[in-house]
């Protein structure tokens, strides 16, 4: 979609990335760490400061204590850091259950090293886990279930009583999370960030994957980082040693100076979802449903009022007659279920959505 929003111009709210600057002064950071001369290879785990700063960061938020030195790695981006959890673990015949709509790296990255992909599909308009669902998936061959929260694409995130069924269906198991908090950052209307690593009986069994680039507004840098006991950490390092080797040594030095403003960090919040209202209330001149959106900076939509195509042929002719580029969210169904819905990204500047809904107007 992106490819095809650049052949016809049109303003891209379909791949998720701002369009706006990151802070001034880490770009500054960088650049002083690579003039004064860290430009080689870092540590295979990351540098030691920007590990210590990440466990603070984990600490302080989540009251969850990670060592830097054997439980915590820096990666390039968060893709890198699922990739790698996945490949640590999973073996021939492994099952594996996601949940769909799905960030579209798990299933192809389980298949790859012989797993099997057991998918469980969410119904608009709340995208509700059926837990009862999941216990009947789960046999002797689950290796792991895959959690993403604030969830890409529907912008959905756990709730207390999703966290209570994960923790019963895991109880006295060998089952292994992936917990792909990327969007971590981006809870709205008060809500709480439920990280695996709040919970006990959670944490001894999850990788838990992160974003800087998500935090930072630079997806481009291409900078993350995963959690995980020690036992699984040692398995994780194994394969990002060969995948990677180490990360971009001077970035690693300014994002550890940087993670020292507490405030930053804490402020997100109020940063995406005052940009999460903005874009609903333009959005409201329209003819498009929007769903609820928990957190992320994917805002999903019907356009049932509008057409009766499908979503895919709904989102090729949005960008080629109106200007405006969104994916079709069948794209994150394995069988391409089609629900009549779309995913727009509201993580640009204001002119860029004041621009885009005055062509969704016509539509």
């Amino acid at each position: 979609m992106s490819q095809l929003a650049h052949e016809h111009q049109a303003i891209n709210l379909s791949q998720g990335f701002p369009d706006y600057s990151c802070s001034p002064k880490l770009i500054e950071l960088v650049n002083h760490y690579m003039q004064a001369g860290h430009n080689q290879y870092a540590p295979v785990a990351g540098i030691p400061k920007l590990r210590e700063r990440i466990a603070e960061k984990v600490s302080h938020l989540h009251g969850a204590n990670y060592n830097p030195d054997t439980e915590v790695t820096v990666t390039a981006g968060g893709t890198q850091a699922i990739f790698t959890a996945l490949a640590s673990v999973i073996n021939a015949n492994d099952e594996v259950i996601i949940f769909e709509p799905a960030y579209d790296c798990y299933a192809p990255i389980i298949k790859a090293f012989g797993g099997v992909v057991k998918s469980l599909e969410l119904i608009p308009p709340l995208y509700k886990i059926d837990w009862e669902m999941v216990k009947r998936l789960v046999n002797v061959r689950t290796k792991m279930i895959i959690i993403n929260s604030p969830q890409n694409p529907t912008g959905t995130t756990l709730t207390e009583e999703d966290i209570q069924a994960l923790i019963t269906i895991t109880k006295e198991t060998d089952i292994l999370i992936l917990s792909d908090e990327v969007y971590e950052h981006l809870i709205f209307d008060g809500k709480q960030h439920l990280s695996m690593a709040r919970f006990p009986e959670l944490r001894e069994r999850s990788f838990i994957c992160a974003s800087f680039g998500k935090l930072f507004h630079n997806t481009g840098w291409k900078m993350g980082y995963c959690l995980a006991p020690e036992m699984f950490m040692k398995e994780f390092r194994k394969i990002h040693q060969f995948l990677v080797f180490s990360v971009n040594t001077p970035i690693q030095y300014a994002i550890a100076d940087f993670l020292a403003d507490k405030d930053y960090y804490l402020g997100l919040n109020t940063f995406f979802q005052e940009k999460r209202d903005y874009f609903a209330k333009l959005m409201a001149q329209t003819r498009f449903q929007l769903l609820p959106c928990n957190g992320s900076y994917f805002q999903t939509a019907i356009y049932s009022k509008i057409s009766q195509e499908k979503d895919i042929d709904f989102c090729k002719r949005l960008t080629i007659e109106h200007g405006v580029a969104t994916i079709p969210v069948s794209a994150f169904y394995a069988k391409n279920t089609d629900f009549g819905v779309i995913r727009l990204c509201f993580a640009k500047q204001n002119e860029t959505l004041d621009r885009a809904v005055e062509r969704l107007i016509k539509v």
